[in-house]
C-alpha cells in the first residue's frame, strides 16, 4: 500500500464525501428518470433530519416521488428518461389525469427551493460569514419557487413553520448525522450535491416551459 500523503488526503476525501447527493448528467438534454428519483428520495432523507419544519416540505416530495415511481413502473424502457415519460403520458392519457406531470412539476419546485435555500448557506460560508438565523434564506428560498403557486392559507402556514427553523449549527449538525467538528466537510458535500441538482432543475423548468406543461395557478389547501 502506498504510504503517498497526496493519495492517502484523496483517499480519506474520497470517504468523507459519501453523503453527496448524486443527480444524474444531463445526456443529450434527457435526465434519467431511475437516478433521478433515486437523488431525490435522498434529499427527502436529507429534509427527514432537519426537523418539523420540513415536515410538510418531506411528505410533499415522498408523495410525487411515489407517483412518478408508478408511471416509471409502467413501463421502464418507455419512461426511461423524464423527458420521454412526461411526453409519452401527455401523448396516452386524458389531460385531466396528467399524475406523472403535476407531481414531477411539483416535485422540481420543491428540489428548487432546497436547492437556493442551501446555495444562500454555501454562498454566505464562501463569503466568510457564519450567518445563524436561516430564516430569511428559507423565505427568499420559498418566495421565489413555491410561494407564487400557493394560496393565502399555504404562505400563512409557510410563515408560521419558517419561525421553527433550525440555526445554521443546528442545520449542519443535523447534516452531519449528530457529528462534531463535520461543518467544513459538511458545506463541502453541500455544494457538490447542488452542482448536478441545479442543473436537472432548471433543465426541467426549460423543458416545461418548452412543452407548454407549466401550470401557473395557485394551489388550496
Amino acid at each position: 500500500m502506498s504510504s503517498d500523503p497526496i493519495i492517502q488526503k484523496e483517499t480519506d476525501t474520497a470517504i468523507k464525501f459519501d453523503n453527496v447527493v448524486q443527480f444524474p448528467e444531463i445526456i443529450d438534454d434527457k435526465i434519467n428518470t431511475e437516478e433521478f428519483l433515486q437523488a431525490a428520495r435522498d434529499v427527502v432523507r436529507t429534509v427527514d433530519k432537519l426537523g418539523k419544519l420540513f415536515s410538510p416540505v418531506r411528505y410533499d416530495m415522498q408523495g410525487n416521488i411515489d407517483k412518478l415511481t408508478t408511471r416509471y413502473s409502467m413501463d421502464k424502457e418507455s419512461n426511461s428518461t423524464l423527458q420521454d415519460m412526461i411526453l409519452l403520458e401527455r401523448s396516452t392519457e386524458n389531460k385531466k389525469n396528467l399524475i406523472a406531470v403535476d407531481a414531477l412539476m411539483w416535485l422540481r419546485r420543491a428540489l428548487h427551493m432546497i436547492l437556493l435555500f442551501f446555495e444562500r448557506i454555501v454562498e454566505d460560508h464562501k463569503a466568510g460569514k457564519a450567518t445563524e438565523d436561516l430564516v430569511a434564506f428559507l423565505k427568499e428560498a420559498y418566495k421565489e419557487t413555491l410561494e407564487p403557486y400557493h394560496g393565502w392559507m399555504a404562505q400563512q402556514l409557510f410563515n408560521l413553520l419558517s419561525r421553527m427553523a433550525p440555526t445554521r449549527s443546528q442545520l449542519l449538525l443535523a447534516l452531519a448525522d449528530g457529528q462534531l467538528g463535520k461543518e467544513e466537510i459538511t458545506l463541502h458535500n453541500m455544494e457538490l450535491s447542488l452542482i448536478n441538482l441545479k442543473k436537472n432543475v432548471l433543465a426541467l423548468k426549460r423543458f416545461y416551459n418548452d412543452q407548454n406543461l407549466e401550470v401557473t395557478r395557485v394551489a388550496t389547501l
